[in-house]
Formats: C-alpha cells, sequence, structure tokens
C-alpha cells in the first residue's frame, strides 16, 4: 500500500500484503459467514442431519452437533472463524444452541448484508441489532415457565436437547432419567457442581446399558495380577506419593566389596518398599489410588497385604475419586491416619473386552458420579457421550440460570412478534435494522419445519397465527413430518439461558463483523 507525500510515493505495507476494503471487504466477510452458517443449518432440530468430517489422517467424526462440526472443519477465512467462536462461545457457557447461535449469526449477516446494499450505515445496522437483541432478551424472559423445576420438567429438558443425537437403541427420554439422576445428585444449595459429574464411555454393549454409577469410575488397571479384584465396605487412600526407593539428592558412588554388602543393599531397598504396604495395612486401607508410580516389588508387598492398588491416576480422577469417597489427597504416608481415609460401599475392578475399569461407588461423602455410556461401536459412543454432555450442562443451565422456555421453535416465534410489535416505534433507519433481525430470527422456526418435512412458509405462517391466539406454538416433529401444536404440552422445552446465549453471542459476532470495511494480509 502507498500514500501520496509531496509527490512521492510512501510504502507503508509491505509488497506481500494484500488490502480488501469497503464494500469488497464486507461483501467477502459476509459471505464467509454465510457459508459456515449453512454449513450447519440443516443439523438443526430433531430431523436435523449429521455430517460426516473426516480428517487428513483418515479419523472420521459423526454427528449434528454444531460445535463438534465447526470446530474440526479446518476454516482459515477470519470473519468465518469468528462464526466458529460463536458455537465454542455457545458450548462453554450453556452446552447447547450451538447450531442456533450459528444459523443466528448467519442469517444477521443476510440480512445486514441487503440493508448495505440499500445504503444503510454500518453503525446504524449495529444499533438497531444491539436494540433488537435487547428485546429480544426481555421476550425470552417473558416466556420463561411458571412451573416448578421438578424431575419430571428436568428431564423433558434433558429429552429435549438429545432428540435428533445420536442415542443409539435407546429413547432420549429413558437417557434423561439417568442425566436427571446425575445432576440431582450433585446439587446442593449452592447450585450444581457440575464438573462433578463425568460421562465415560465404553464400547462392546447397546446404548440401553448405559446407567447412572453413584461414584467415579477409573481407567486405570491394578497394579499387579494376584491383587483381589474387589474389595466390600472399603476403606480409601488418595495419594500423591511414589512408591518407590528413595534416592538421595546428592550424586554419589557406592563401592560394594562383598555379598552381604550387596544383600544388605537389596534389604534396604526391600525395606522402603515393604514400608509402603506395612503403612497402608496399619492405617486398615483397602484400596489406595496414587497419582504416581508403584515399583513392581511394591506392588508386589501391597498385594501381599491384601491392598487393591492404582497408579498413575490423572489428577482430576484422583480429585474426583476424594470427592466421592470424603476422601485427603495426602502428599506422604507419613502421619496417615483415619481422617485422611475415605469411604465407599465398594471398589471393584470390572472388564469389558480388553479393558479393566475400577468402580469405586457409593461413597461415605459422594459428591462425584459417572454416567457409563455404552454403544456398539466408537462412533456411537462418541455421540452419545455427546449428547448426554450436552443434557447435563442444559439441565444444569436450567437449574442455575433462569428457568425454561418453550422450545420447537415457539420461543423464536415470540422474539419475532415482540421485536415487529416494537419496531414501529423505532424512529429513523434503526427500524430497517430492527425488523431485519426479526426476519433472521424467523429463520430459526422455518429450518425446524423444513428438516422436519413441512412446507417452511406454509409453516411460518400457521406458527405465527397459532402464537397470536394461543399464546405459543412450535414445530413438532412427528413420525417422517411433523404439525404445529403446543411445545410444552409435548414436553418439548429449553433452559431460557440457552436462548439468551444463542441471541448475544450471534449478535455481537454479526455486528463485528458488519463493522469492518477493510481487510489488511500479509504473508
Amino acid at each position: 500500500m502507498a500514500q501520496q507525500m509531496h509527490g512521492q510515493p510512501m510504502f507503508i505495507l509491505s509488497e506481500d500484503s494484500e488490502r480488501t476494503s469497503g464494500q469488497d471487504a464486507q461483501t467477502a466477510n459476509i459471505t464467509a459467514g454465510k457459508a459456515i452458517s449453512e454449513a450447519v443449518r440443516t443439523t438443526l432440530g430433531p430431523r436435523g442431519m449429521d455430517k460426516m468430517l473426516v480428517s487428513d489422517a483418515g479419523d472420521v467424526v459423526i454427528t449434528n452437533d454444531g460445535a463438534t462440526i465447526l470446530g474440526e472443519m479446518d476454516i482459515e477465512h477470519p470473519a468465518a472463524q469468528m462464526i466458529v467462536e460463536v458455537a465454542e462461545t455457545q458450548e462453554e457457557e450453556v452446552g447447547d444452541g450451538t447450531t442456533t447461535a450459528a444459523v443466528l449469526a448467519g442469517e444477521l449477516l443476510a440480512k445486514a448484508e441487503s440493508l448495505l446494499e440499500d445504503d444503510v450505515h454500518p453503525t446504524t445496522i449495529v444499533e438497531g441489532y444491539h436494540e433488537a437483541a435487547q428485546l429480544a432478551h426481555e421476550a425470552i424472559d417473558g416466556q420463561v415457565l411458571d412451573e416448578e423445576l421438578d424431575a419430571e420438567l428436568l428431564a423433558q429438558v434433558a429429552a429435549t436437547s438429545m432428540t435428533g443425537k445420536g442415542t443409539g437403541d435407546v429413547a432420549p427420554e429413558v437417557l434423561a432419567e439417568t442425566v436427571v439422576e446425575a445432576i440431582e445428585r450433585v446439587q446442593d444449595e449452592d447450585g450444581v457442581e457440575r464438573e462433578d459429574v463425568v460421562v465415560r464411555t465404553q464400547t462392546g454393549a447397546s446404548s440401553s446399558a448405559t446407567e447412572f454409577v453413584e461414584g467415579v469410575i477409573s481407567e486405570e488397571e491394578p497394579v499387579h495380577d494376584n491383587m483381589p479384584s474387589g474389595v466390600e465396605d472399603a476403606t480409601v487412600a488418595v495419594l500423591d506419593v511414589e512408591f518407590e526407593v528413595r534416592e538421595g539428592n546428592v550424586d554419589a558412588e557406592y563401592d560394594v566389596t562383598s555379598v552381604d554388602q550387596l544383600n544388605a543393599a537389596i534389604e534396604a531397598e526391600e525395606g522402603q518398599l515393604q514400608a509402603f504396604a506395612d503403612t497402608l495395612a496399619d492405617a486398615g486401607v483397602d484400596a489406595a489410588f496414587t497419582t504416581e508410580d508403584v515399583d513392581d516389588r511394591a506392588a508386589a508387598h501391597l498385594a501381599d497385604a491384601g491392598i487393591l492398588a492404582f497408579e498413575g491416576v490423572d489428577d482430576d480422577e484422583a480429585r474426583a475419586i476424594a470427592n466421592a469417597t470424603g476422601a485427603s489427597r495426602a502428599g506422604t504416608l507419613d502421619g496417615l491416619d483415619d481422617t485422611d481415609l475415605g469411604r465407599a460401599e465398594s471398589v471393584e475392578v470390572q472388564k469389558f473386552g480388553d479393558d479393566e475399569f475400577a468402580f469405586v461407588e457409593g461413597g461415605a461423602d459422594a459428591t462425584s458420579v459417572t454416567v457409563f455410556a455404552r454403544g456398539g461401536t466408537e462412533h456411537v459412543t462418541d455421540e452419545l457421550e455427546r449428547a448426554l454432555g450436552d443434557a447435563l450442562d442444559v439441565v444444569t443451565a436450567a437449574l442455575d440460570s433462569g428457568g425454561v422456555v418453550p422450545g420447537a421453535g415457539a420461543t423464536e416465534t415470540a422474539i419475532a412478534d415482540a421485536i415487529r410489535d416494537r419496531a414501529a416505534s423505532i424512529t429513523g433507519r434503526r427500524q430497517l435494522a430492527v425488523d431485519a433481525f426479526a426476519d433472521a430470527v424467523d429463520v430459526l422456526p422455518r429450518t425446524l419445519a423444513e428438516n422436519t418435512g413441512m412446507d417452511p412458509i406454509d409453516a411460518l405462517v400457521d406458527l405465527r397465527s397459532r402464537h397470536d391466539s394461543d399464546g405459543r406454538a412450535g414445530v413438532i416433529s412427528e413420525g417422517q413430518t411433523g404439525h404445529v401444536d403446543d411445545p410444552v404440552d409435548a414436553g418439548v422445552v429449553d433452559p431460557a439461558a440457552v436462548k439468551h446465549e444463542a441471541v448475544e453471542s450471534a449478535t455481537e459476532s454479526a455486528t463485528m463483523i458488519v463493522r469492518i470495511d477493510d481487510v489488511i494480509s500479509s504473508d
């Protein structure tokens, strides 16, 4: 790029730099954003289609989860990456609604493009969109159901989230009961400790074998074959201790001149290793989990003492086992006493194919639980894990962040209607942007209807009519098609937090892209 100075060109950017400005920059960015949105649009709703994503290494992911799809795609365009960030933010904040947020962002960009072609200034569009977003938030709050968040309603939230996702041969309603049971187990007066619920997967059985485990499942195997395969009414130690011969801090060489000296050195080492087992046995420990390594000879001594031990437990798993059993993580065996130890109804090693898992169940102070998901293939278990994770997140969001609203596009219909009602009172060209925002929101119920097999225009007209007469109406999937009905009666409900986050993140990204009129890139 060059500027004229006293009649002479002055070069500011390198020759390798590229610059796109004005309408060309806006068009390129908006087109990229819309392309990403369109890539996931067909996955929206209970009848949405899946995508198969194949990496350069041949790894295959089959899913209709928006965040997973966009995360796996190799996207280079910076504006397109901003739409990916929308899905990532949605996933991090509330765990679901990623496709909704990405589709809404893309449609806001499409409407903004039309406004720009009509000479509406980008700043006016941004102001109008932010005003409309505020109206959308108010409309969402107005749709919150005045009902107690009991187990039945929470199960509907979970089932709605999982419907249309890969749950194998088991209905979402069945898995939803497991999800609610897990969340209620880690809920207290301060809210839900979502991180205390872990989803563990294992292939080799149908999805219907998925179960709730009141405790933790460790992937580590016993450190010695002669250890017991299970312990009832177990005393549990969670340690950050290395079960190996202690080494000095100073480099030294020892001159061994006789067999007696060698035997004495070996006996000293064995004594150290035996002491580990003796200390745990004296403390009454039945099962020990350590984040460090266990020497093979120490493992043999532990097996002789009848102690079930596991090594190399990762930090998160150690924390979960401590929470589940009421144990305190100990960094040394010196002074180990009853207050450091936890309790569990059972610690049992179970074998699944070639893999072994340690089930730590029925902890005396259990605040960590596990959903053990099964599936016939790795692809099934991967998608089931994503579905269960989303369901756990939305139930948490419903409990912690403002209740639930009608699903199936009913809340989006209410949002668009509320924005249009207020748009008439807005003066100037901002009114055009506010109206455009309402039209963009309409793409969500329209897409739901289209993916369900309904005529999208007829469905949208029917939705608006039923909304005006009955107060709420959504697209209910039924068999190979769908119909317009009350989603609450059909048990289709979403957390209000999911709707709020989708509006917020989609608006922020769309307005940021619209304001860009200059793109400068360099090699």
